[in-house]
């Protein structure tokens, strides 16, 4: 991990985050590492969490959330509903 490639991250974050917290499913935008079949790497990324994983079979052209924005790589990681205690 690189200094260089968390700042980048953030940068292409910002300029997203609001058009994917837009989407349906979304609940939280972040920066973090990816994980790859469960298993976390060290590869630097966008989190997108949502409620649940839907199928991309079942989702409408405008709720696809993409794999990559502006080369960054993007993962979805299903949380749940997120609730402030």
């Amino acid at each position: 991990m690189s200094d260089q490639a968390v700042q980048r991250a953030r940068e292409v974050k910002r300029v997203h985050e609001q058009k994917l917290l837009r989407k349906v499913n979304v609940v939280a935008v972040g920066v973090g590492y990816c994980r790859r079949g469960g298993i976390q790497t060290r590869e630097i990324c966008i989190v997108v969490s949502v409620k649940k994983k839907i199928p991309l079979s079942e989702l409408k052209p405008g709720e696809v959330i993409p794999t990559q924005i502006e080369g960054v790589p993007v993962d979805v990681v299903e949380t749940g509903e997120i609730r402030a205690l």
